[in-house]
């Protein structure tokens, strides 16, 4: 249990990152910003239409008498809705790194020298369009399995108790660990580590990433807190991913201001 909380201090440790370097972090936010607008503008349009689409596919329940078609109706569109939620929570992530994918490259790119004993960092040495369709390859693979998850839960939702109960929970797990893969992937891309490996790096040590993302999917929940995370789960994603490869992070380098630094050498220079 204890890499739940080293999972957990990753994520902390990349938001304190991006705090102490400013212009990364004021960047990072406009990537995050576009992705909001279209993911808001669909959640918007599916609670809207929603009860209109839930009544066109169960032709069935026109016939039911009062408040049992309402009851059975209003329910299942209230299960839409979180379906809903539950695949944007899952994808923004993919998508947002995919129209911020040079930034966040740069980003990673950056935590790694700050935080390796030589002050290197990996480099894929790919062109920016093969990097990009490596993501977006990737991405919707990861996808289509949150797709097989998603499907899953909304099914067991409707087992009494379970569904209350044990599914929410599980859906926060599962949440986790797709959103820890997809920001993982940014620094574990770089080293070329294949997709496949990837996943059994992250399910040989699924509580360290249980701890990293189930606490961030359940942040990104709340309306534009995931804008304004989303670099720090970058940076600290970089952390796990080193972690994971069990490369050194240098002792301290996490807590140093490394933008003080940067301008104690351009006095002295």
């Amino acid at each position: 249990m204890r890499d739940l909380g080293v999972g957990f201090g990753y994520l902390l440790k990349g938001q304190r990152w991006v705090a102490r370097h400013g212009k990364q972090y004021n960047f990072g936010l406009l990537p995050g910003l576009i992705a909001l607008v279209l993911y808001g503008a669909a959640l918007v349009a599916l609670a809207i239409w929603g009860e209109d689409f839930v009544s066109w596919a169960t032709p069935f329940a026109d016939d039911w008498s009062s408040p049992w078609q309402g009851l059975f109706r209003g329910f299942l569109t209230a299960v839409l809705f979180a379906l809903g939620l539950l695949m944007a929570v899952l994808t923004f992530t993919a998508v947002t790194l995919l129209i911020g994918q040079p930034f966040y490259e740069k980003l990673s790119e950056k935590v790694d020298r700050d935080v390796s004993p030589d002050g290197t960092a990996p480099e894929s040495g790919l062109p920016l369009w093969r990097e990009l369709w490596i993501s977006a390859r990737d991405s919707l693979r990861i996808l289509a399995r949150a797709a097989v998850w998603g499907v899953l839960l909304f099914a067991l939702g409707f087992l009494p108790f379970v569904g209350q109960t044990a599914v929410p929970v599980l859906g926060f797990l599962v949440t986790g660990f797709f959103l820890t893969e997809e920001l993982a992937a940014v620094a574990l891309q770089r080293r070329g580590v294949e997709l496949r490996a990837r996943l059994g790096l992250l399910r040989s040590r699924k509580t360290l990433v249980w701890g990293f993302g189930a606490p961030l999917g359940l942040a990104f929940l709340v309306p534009f807190v995931a804008v304004f995370l989303m670099p720090g789960a970058v940076a600290g994603a970089t952390l796990l991913a080193r972690d994971l490869l069990g490369e050194e992070i240098a002792e301290g380098a996490t807590e140093d201001d490394g933008d003080a630094a940067d301008e104690d050498r351009q006095v002295t220079s």
